[in-house]
């Protein structure tokens, strides 16, 4: 307690060179809880967009990027022919401009497309889905932002088209996309008769060993691959949350520097009063723990605060009208368990020079320090 109450004191006496330190933790905190929310958040809509309904995932081998992927008219009927296939949903993706809205995410589904029937209803029926060439439906983010109604005609790229209906999904990219026709899709997109996925149901969940060596042995430019295997491999799923994971470390090790900063030049205005410490009987692991505890502090208060300005952060994008729903953020027990340890981490390793400083000074000579 003797310690906690130095702690205490030595940070209200130098609270400015505190305030510092706690800002540095705070902002990298902030940064990394954002970055990893949105990223995780953004990986999750698009993971149940593959899994809408669906126990595997079909697209093209050794593709890069699935909006590269081509599944072709061919290759859809074969999989439908496996007997152990309940259904198969061909799906279509591709990236459509507006006037004022250059990038929009577009999707070309069947009119038997689960995600259809789960969705609620604005305007229109989804039994209508389909019936002509010249409709599209949005996502209600996306007609909200395009300022579109029921029975309006848009320009879309290089044509125009009639709102046939619009839905409400839980999903926010599927919220903020416009939907085609998968045969008007592919007419749009110069596609032919190819998708980029298709969404399988099978009979028995448990045949899908079966299904899959069946599937690739049938149809070699293809892979299945079941969801949880596709989420844990998907190469732009690793890339995306190692870049965050890089971005917010960096933000912390700004911080972990603002920390050895003020704890250096906390123990350069106080060697005088440590040798006094050290006179009175504090050993050097009571020297270098009271450096560690402010450290501590300093560190458990730029935690609290970043964690408030993060979800703050988080509310505000959310409601920006720009990003047309596709940020949802997700924040996950493991991420805010690495968050907390990170920041810890990066204060005790910014600690660990000015303690060992610390702990090293001899009574005699710093009664002497001028």
């Amino acid at each position: 307690m003797h310690i906690l109450s130095l702690v205490i004191t030595n940070l209200r006496r130098h609270r400015w060179r505190a305030l510092i330190g706690m800002a540095g933790i705070a902002f990298g905190v902030a940064a990394m809880l954002t970055i990893l929310a949105i990223v995780t958040g953004a990986i999750g809509m698009f993971q149940r967009i593959l899994s809408s309904d669906s126990h595997y995932l079909v697209f093209e081998r050794n593709v890069s990027d699935l909006f590269f992927s081509s599944v072709t008219r061919e290759q859809i009927a074969a999989i439908r022919a496996n007997p152990e296939v309940a259904s198969a949903h061909p799906v279509l993706f591709g990236i459509v401009s507006a006037p004022d809205h250059p990038v929009i995410t577009c999707f070309g589904l069947e009119g038997s497309d689960p995600r259809l029937a789960k969705a609620e209803w604005r305007s229109g029926k989804p039994e209508n889905f389909g019936q002509r060439d010249d409709e599209i439906f949005l996502g209600s983010r996306a007609a909200e932002f395009l300022g579109a109604k029921m029975g309006q005609t848009l320009e879309i790229g290089h044509g125009e088209f009639r709102v046939g209906g619009i839905f409400k999904t839980e999903n926010g990219f599927e919220d903020g996309g416009v939907f085609l026709p998968l045969a008007v899709a592919q007419t749009f997109f110069h596609r032919e008769d190819a998708a980029s996925v298709v969404t399988v149901k099978l009979r028995d969940e448990r045949s899908g060993a079966a299904f899959k060596h069946a599937l690739e042995g049938a149809v070699k430019e293809v892979i299945a691959l079941e969801n949880r295997e596709f989420n844990s491999s998907y190469n732009s799923f690793k890339i995306l949350n190692f870049t965050a994971w890089a971005v917010g470390i960096c933000a912390f090790c700004l911080g972990g520097l603002g920390v050895a900063n003020t704890m250096l030049l906390s123990v350069f205005t106080r060697i005088r009063e440590i040798a006094v410490l050290r006179v009175c009987g504090f050993s050097k692991q009571q020297v270098a723990g009271l450096i560690f505890g402010e450290a501590t502090a300093i560190a458990a208060a730029g935690v609290m605060c970043g964690f408030a300005i993060g979800l703050m952060l988080l509310v505000i994008l959310q409601r920006i009208p720009q990003f047309q729903g596709y940020v949802q953020a997700s924040l996950q027990p493991i991420v805010l368990l690495g968050v907390i340890v990170t920041a810890f981490l990066t204060a005790a390793a910014g600690a660990i020079y000015p303690a060992r400083f610390a702990s090293r000074i001899e009574p005699a000579e710093a009664l002497r320090y001028e």
